[in-house]
């Protein structure tokens, strides 16, 4: 398939820059695949799609305050430093601006010295390692130092941290935030558990990756991040039980989507206690395991993403639905409204 299969148009007045003041006050589209009908409801709403013994399957992945700003020790020019991924320790991949000025042997200071770094390699993709070094707890120094990486089409400023972070996020790993989850409060997952709907939590780190564009025509031939993923004993006897009592599994999000058909895909079809890398590629022809309905948000055009949202329906409904959604002026992206395909 052509990359170009993937695009709309997209007026980026509707690209939302901030969050909503309530997380659920969001709209929510409802796309019946079978019958191919499209709904206009409130995120609330979807209460009313759910049933008792279906499972919402969570990614509880916690966003890093990811974004430092540092001086070089030796000339105190500015840097900024991006951490990308934990190698081991204190040892953390970077991307740095400007990259140039961070040679290995080079010392870094933020936050007028309660954290500092030493380059210790150069990496072929323009990527750094720094060895950290801090008094305490890293995170706790990160969180009082970092900022939030928000996307690259969000210019705002967020007030808030923790709007860029589900309410139930505990696992501290990710670059960015699995987005379709920003829309459950507490006071919403009480009310959906109390219907006799499970929730269950899987992890999956979220690497900067996922904004990366595909830049091949033929989307064969994309190659896809790694990102690391965690299901729990706990999680995969939950997600069994549900299908044995004729429940359906509602992933929330494609990271989570893209943690369970890794899994179902490398274990015969079976959701079963498991971690590791997944660079899993989803889109159309792609035969889903685990799935039977997915909640996500708006995705930009020509995406990886808004191809796996194809792959769950089809990509001529899914555009249909998409242009529907521009005329409505729904809201796209990480602060958007929301899509719920079943």
């Amino acid at each position: 398939m052509n990359i170009e299969d993937f695009d709309f148009d997209l007026p980026e007045v509707l690209i939302a820059q901030t969050p909503l003041k309530d997380r659920s006050a969001s709209k929510l589209m409802v796309l019946h695949r079978d019958v191919e009908e499209i709904e206009h409801k409130h995120f609330t709403d979807i209460k009313s799609f759910l049933k008792r013994g279906d499972c919402l399957v969570l990614n509880n992945t916690k966003v890093l305050p990811a974004r430092l700003y540092g001086i070089k020790e030796d000339t105190g020019a500015k840097v900024e430093v991006l951490l990308l991924k934990q190698v081991e320790g204190d040892t953390w991949e970077v991307l740095a601006k400007p990259a140039k000025r961070l040679k290995e042997g080079t010392k870094l200071i933020f936050g007028e010295g309660k954290l500092t770094a030493t380059c210790t390699e150069t990496l072929e993709h323009g990527g750094r390692l720094l060895d950290f070094a801090y008094d305490g707890i890293f995170y706790e120094v990160l969180d009082e130092l970092g900022e939030m990486p928000l996307p690259p089409y969000i210019k705002e400023q967020l007030p808030e941290k923790d709007r860029y972070q589900t309410v139930y996020a505990k696992e501290e790993g990710s670059a960015a935030a699995p987005t379709a989850g920003l829309h459950f409060t507490e006071q919403l997952l009480a009310e959906i558990e109390e219907m006799g709907v499970t929730v269950a939590f899987i992890t999956l780190h979220v690497g900067l990756g996922t904004f990366r564009p595909v830049s091949v025509e033929n989307i064969d031939e994309h190659k896809m991040h790694s990102e690391f993923y965690v299901m729990t004993k706990e999680t995969a006897k939950t997600l069994k039980k549900t299908k044995e009592n004729g429940g359906r599994i509602i992933s929330v999000g494609t990271t989570s989507t893209r943690t369970l058909e890794t899994i179902a895909r490398d274990n015969n079809g079976k959701l079963v206690e498991s971690s590791g890398w997944t660079d899993i590629f989803i889109y159309p022809g792609f035969e889903f395991k685990a799935i039977d309905g997915l909640i996500t948000n708006f995705h930009l055009p020509k995406s990886t993403l808004i191809m796996l949202v194809s792959a769950f329906s089809n990509r001529e409904f899914i555009l249909k639905a998409y242009n529907e959604a521009v005329k409505e002026k729904y809201r796209f992206f990480s602060f958007g409204d929301a899509m719920f395909i079943i």
